[in-house]
């Protein structure tokens, strides 16, 4: 799944805090907004190279192994696809919270999740120790 960091985009700087500048701040929620819409901009135009890639690849081969590998082929790109699909669903949430206000800030607990956390993971909604327990959980109950 692409990543909206450093790592994946050398043009990316990281925020730097201001002394005394609040967390949160216009200047922070407009730098992470524009990571998420670069972000979901990254994500359509890759979705629209799948659908050109299907449409231009679809061919009726008569060798059923090459037929096989096809399908396979798009299988793969349409299920790469699907979970893009969910985290632009997590984008859109991500900047509607920028929008309200609640951008930054854990669901579970209330406290501010942190500037490189969400530089690393820009869809993140909870802090790193309620994302820590919540994981432990989960493999509890799994």
């Amino acid at each position: 799944m692409p990543k909206a960091d450093s790592a994946k985009d050398p043009n990316f700087v990281p925020y730097k805090m201001k002394k005394g500048e609040e967390y949160m701040s216009s200047e922070q929620l407009e730098h992470f907004a524009e990571i998420l819409k670069k972000w979901k901009k990254d994500l359509m135009e890759e979705v629209d190279r799948t659908v050109g890639h299907m449409k231009d690849d679809a061919t009726n081969f008569p060798d059923p192994n090459d037929r096989a590998t096809q399908e396979e082929e798009f299988s793969l790109e349409l299920r790469t696809r699907d979970r893009e699909r969910q985290l632009l669903k997590k984008i859109n949430e991500s900047l509607r919270q920028i929008e309200s206000g609640d951008y930054g800030y854990c669901e579970a607990c209330g406290i501010e999740i942190g500037i490189r956390r969400l530089e690393a993971r820009p869809t993140a909604t909870m802090c790193i120790d309620c994302k820590t327990l919540a994981e432990i959980r989960e493999r509890q109950t799994a």
